[in-house]
């Protein structure tokens, strides 16, 4: 059957593998408290732990990329999907830092590939008007993933016990699979796009299919052109703020406001809400500010700008006393960072021909994931010697200084010189 609107299957379809990708690095997240207690791991074990899926996860969003640029995302994520799937399910048989180190180490080589496949086929499929939405709908599956994550991973652990929800968890991705092998197809030999479609997506892109160079050359324009290094920047100032929320909330509720198990699946969903409607504010305002028209970039900077305020709510959840307000403020904040990261997320596709959009995409998560591991471990140390407000006010104050960097390297090219400008 011919459709007019296959663009937003497959991109709910990527949200699917949003949510599975989220559920699965969430899920030792979630039990942390329960698994840190039984096999006495100290906050800096569980900071190792943590920053071995963000060093390979950082690494795959670069190699990831590319091969994606190289092989076609039908295959590649779906590569990408059985293995992180199978590492899952087989880190329920971990005992140790070292074995939860490396299996979460395995876990993030097969994640890293996720978004740097999403943000490709969103170049590919999507105008430059609907952009900012689709990259919001994807996106939203980590809110998502990690709002199911914090409700059933608890519930699982406690009938079942911890070991069976990471198989739980695995077992989601095969089953992702076979609606992603039967919704998608390339756009140019999809068998259920309507002309029309076709039409609409080739009137609304703003930068060209494919770079004037090839092979290598291509990479080292790449790395010299300063939007990427603009995006690189402006990510790996804003990625370890989530980073922190999203791997330390479960420890924070249960450590420094006395949450059991059951408590934190209660509230620990809350954050990832707030994110999942930061996701749609970011991609919702940049779309109206284009649509009343606005330049695109500039409409993407302003967003950034607005979203970087209400991140800095974080810093007073530290310090109230009270631990359903402090649950509010961290939602705020990670209501501004989600808008902002959809933006984030965008300008490559905004910037980029599209046969490097994930390449890009995939420097600026390597940036953003290495610099998440090391806040990662610098958190693990800051609470075992003092508590965890310094680390609050980092999350709270440093996306400033992304939105800056934002500001200040990313320009828009000429339009009639949009190709010779960025190859």
């Amino acid at each position: 059957m011919v459709s007019k609107r296959i663009r937003w299957w497959i991109v709910w379809t990527l949200f699917g593998s949003t949510v599975v990708n989220y559920i699965d690095r969430q899920t030792f997240s979630v039990l942390a408290p329960v698994i840190s207690h039984e096999l006495h791991f100290s906050h800096t074990d569980l900071s190792h732990i943590i920053s071995a899926f963000q060093v390979s996860y950082a690494g795959m969003w670069l190699i990831g990329g590319v091969m994606l640029d190289v092989v076609g995302t039908r295959l590649g994520l779906s590569l990408a999907v059985i293995w992180w799937s199978a590492i899952s399910m087989l880190t329920g048989l971990a005992n140790s830092v070292s074995s939860f180190s490396a299996f979460r180490f395995l876990l993030g080589i097969g994640e890293g590939c996720n978004w740097p496949g999403a943000s490709k086929t969103v170049a590919e499929w999507f105008p430059a008007g609907e952009r900012g939405v689709a990259v919001a709908i994807f996106d939203s599956g980590s809110s998502v993933g990690g709002a199911l994550a914090a409700i059933a991973v608890p519930w699982i652990a406690i009938v079942f016990g911890w070991r069976y929800a990471f198989v739980q968890s695995g077992i989601l991705g095969f089953i992702w699979l076979a609606v992603w092998l039967t919704v998608y197809h390339p756009l140019d030999r999809h068998p259920r796009v309507s002309t029309e479609e076709r039409t609409l997506i080739a009137a609304g892109r703003d930068t060209p299919a494919e770079s004037a160079q090839k092979g290598l050359g291509r990479w080292r324009v790449l790395l010299k052109h300063p939007n990427t290094w603009g995006i690189v920047l402006g990510r790996s100032l804003t990625d370890p703020i989530w980073w922190f929320y999203v791997f330390w909330l479960p420890q924070y509720l249960s450590d420094a406001r006395g949450f059991s198990l059951k408590q934190i699946a209660a509230f620990a969903w809350i954050p990832f809400v707030a994110a999942d409607i930061g996701n749609f504010t970011g991609g919702l305002a940049s779309g109206f500010l284009i649509r009343r028209g606005m330049p695109v970039i500039r409409a993407r900077k302003w967003v950034c700008v607005a979203s970087s305020l209400p991140i800095l709510a974080g810093i007073p959840a530290a310090t109230t006393h009270n631990p359903y307000l402090a649950v509010l403020l961290i939602s705020i904040a990670v209501w501004g960072y989600a808008s902002w990261s959809t933006m984030g997320l965008t300008f490559p596709s905004d910037l980029f021909p599209q046969d490097v959009v994930a390449t890009v995409t995939g420097v600026s998560g390597l940036g953003a994931g290495l610099a998440g591991a090391a806040f990662t471990l610098l958190v693990g140390w800051l609470v075992d010697k003092f508590s965890y407000f310094p680390a609050f006010f980092l999350a709270g104050t440093v996306p400033l200084l992304a939105t800056v960097c934002v500001l200040a390297i990313i320009r828009p090219p000429p339009p009639s010189r949009m190709e010779q400008a960025v190859c």
